[in-house]
């Protein structure tokens, strides 16, 4: 059903109705998907891999790198020597920068389809959703992860199922937990788009991209999903509440970026 034929049946069902009949549907598409994710050997050998991240980096700090137009202003080069994550097309900004992020991240179907390629070439450690493995071929880089959009939860331990939350920067939080940092800070989160719409909605980009640090991230012709910025929000507040629970803190050092839930602080004040 496509996104607009869902929104006008959710309109005229009444709402218990349509919860239990979601909810039916969730776990039986979640009943049929469990046994390949959990059991087949690419996933047995991503489980085995995210063993030994599990608390690799306790105690230490990293970056999670956001696409939005602020990166671009952002001096990426004190990044250097620190444990970074990049999503997504953030790989379009490595020759400028000199070096790659530390850990790759992309679960977004769109995104792979268009990007396999480049994807697969990528030589560092890359986390794909089990979805991914359509277009991606496993190398000694690849770690499939089990990503979902149903039934909000934050992964502490992301070897099981790992909430999407609506944005990828959510499954980073998730991944940079299991692996221990202790301190996350955002940067190029800006959590504001030009693009208005239906969220969740697929479009065909008309040009260049003005919602991303580089023109040619969605350029012309790239087909992506208009974002949600509530659910986006819900989500982070749930990886706020567990990092806090833990003893652990997410800090947004966005330049001019417009997310209110995690504490601000000074870019340039954090070296």
């Amino acid at each position: 059903m496509s996104s607009s034929l869902r929104h006008q049946a959710k309109r005229l069902v009444p709402a218990p109705l349509w919860a239990a009949g979601r909810q039916s549907w969730l776990a039986l598409r979640h009943a049929a998907l469990w046994p390949a994710a959990a059991w087949h050997p690419w996933r047995r050998a991503s489980r085995r891999r995210l063993a030994t991240y599990k608390r690799a980096y306790a105690g230490r700090r990293a970056f999670i790198l956001g696409n939005g137009p602020s990166l671009a202003h952002t001096d990426v080069s004190r990044l250097k020597n620190e444990y970074t994550f990049g999503m997504n097309r953030v790989y379009l900004a490595f020759p400028e920068w000199g070096f790659p992020t530390s850990f790759f991240v992309c679960v977004n179907d769109l995104v792979v389809e268009q990007s396999a390629a480049d994807i697969q070439a990528l030589p560092l450690p890359k986390f794909l959703s089990w979805r991914a493995r359509r277009f991606i071929t496993p190398d000694e880089h690849t770690t499939f992860l089990h990503t979902t959009y149903e039934r909000p939860l934050f992964a502490r331990d992301v070897s099981g199922r790992v909430w999407e939350g609506a944005t990828v920067t959510y499954v980073a939080l998730q991944l940079a937990f299991h692996m221990g940092f202790e301190e996350v800070i955002l940067i190029g989160v800006d959590h504001s788009f030009s693009a208005k719409g239906t969220p969740n909605t697929t479009v065909v980009s008309q040009g260049a991209d003005a919602d991303h640090f580089n023109k040619d991230y969605f350029g012309a012709g790239f087909r992506w999903q208009l974002p949600d910025l509530d659910m986006s929000e819900r989500s982070y507040a749930m990886a706020r509440a567990a990092y806090e629970a833990a003893g652990r803190r997410v800090l947004d050092a966005t330049l001019g970026g417009k997310l209110t839930v995690f504490p601000k602080v000074d870019y340039n004040s954090l070296f």
